[in-house]
């Protein structure tokens, strides 16, 4: 592992906020099956089931943002790994709403001419200075490329 790797993982309080439709969803059902009848049991288990491959999904996805390549590894069942090079990056968008905000977290987006990942989020991250790191790594890695831009 190198010195200026960074690995990045979303939070896991993220990932609970991702998946708390799924668990309201449940809970309603389960009243259903309460007040109504039994089958509505079956759907408040979906739901539950879906709530925790959300959960696990979210959890288990990594970023790694090396001064070369970022790596975006998601999946439970079957690991997808997307890279995309660091020359490609052309824009950063950090967005941060409300509910993140609370919990110090944020949204990145990064903008690239990668045909196959246009746009790469690194979601429910740590507030953190990563736009000036990884910017600091697409100039290193545009002029060791000798890549230019041309408006």
């Amino acid at each position: 592992m190198q010195t200026n790797e960074i690995r990045l993982k979303p939070a896991i309080i993220f990932a609970f906020l991702k998946t708390l439709p799924f668990i309201f969803c449940a809970a309603c059902f389960l009243l259903l099956a309460w007040w109504l009848s039994p089958y509505f049991l079956l759907l408040s288990f979906a739901c539950s089931l879906m709530a925790w491959y959300r959960f696990l999904y979210i959890s288990n996805s990594e970023y790694l943002v090396t001064p070369e390549v970022i790596h975006i590894s998601r999946g439970i069942f079957f690991r997808r790994i997307d890279q995309v090079e660091m020359y490609r990056v052309k824009n950063y968008i950090i967005t941060e709403p409300f509910t993140l905000q609370l919990f110090h977290l944020m949204d990145l987006a990064l903008k690239s001419t990668d045909p196959e990942n246009p746009v790469i989020w690194l979601r429910g991250i740590p507030q953190s200075n990563i736009v000036d790191t990884i910017r600091g790594y697409v100039q290193e890695a545009r002029l060791h490329n000798r890549v230019y831009e041309i408006n």
